[in-house]
């Protein structure tokens, strides 16, 4: 499979990938998506945990402004494997960047450890750092981001690479009701942290 066969991508645009993550976030994806796909081709990858914050509606608004890929089309044409290329690399060859948003506290804990079980950490375990930016806006609960694992994961993220940048969470009044921080910066201001630092 080739990414570029199947979709029409506008060659001005650099190309940039959109991992959404467990976090109730997610319901903010039609969004961000909306704002940056004006200023980028886009590409979705969702967890299967981040499926369950996007309504059918959702997904049919990301569908019309860019292709989604999901864990199952890793495995696609199982059958054939040994004759094509894996998804993951086809990805990161295709991407000029990724951009985590949100990232939930099990995500940022998993690829600050290596470990790679779904498509999109997959991904990000064969990330080139060295030549292209990947920006994470994590999204948790206070506790959540106050736990030490979380300081640690975030430093070890930062200590990878100087093309890692982390969009800080926000302080308001969280889904579980809690005020604190850990809410995820507003859409608006991500797309500007994209279009001032990507383009």
């Amino acid at each position: 499979m080739t990414i570029t066969d199947s979709n029409n991508y506008d060659k001005d645009k650099k190309n940039l990938i959109l991992g959404l993550t467990g976090s109730v976030a997610t319901i903010k994806a039609k969004l961000l998506v909306e704002q940056s796909s004006i200023h980028f081709n886009i590409i979705v990858i969702p967890t299967e945990t981040s499926l369950k914050f996007l309504s059918d509606q959702d997904l049919d608004f990301i569908s019309s402004k860019c292709k989604i890929y999901k864990d199952k089309d890793e495995w696609e044409n199982h059958v054939d494997l040994i004759k094509r290329s894996a998804l993951h690399i086809d990805l990161r060859n295709w991407a000029h960047s990724i951009l985590i948003s949100p990232c939930s506290a099990n995500t940022l804990g998993k690829i600050a450890n290596g470990l790679c079980d779904n498509l999109l950490s997959s991904l990000i375990r064969a990330w080139d750092y060295k030549n292209k930016p990947m920006i994470i806006a994590p999204a948790m609960n206070t506790m959540m981001w106050e736990n030490p694992f979380t300081n640690k994961h975030i430093e070890t993220m930062r200590s990878i690479s100087s093309n890692v940048f982390i969009i800080d969470p926000i302080q308001k009044k969280l889904f579980c009701g809690d005020i604190g921080m850990g809410a995820m910066e507003e859409v608006p201001k991500i797309v500007d942290f994209l279009i001032n630092n990507l383009k």
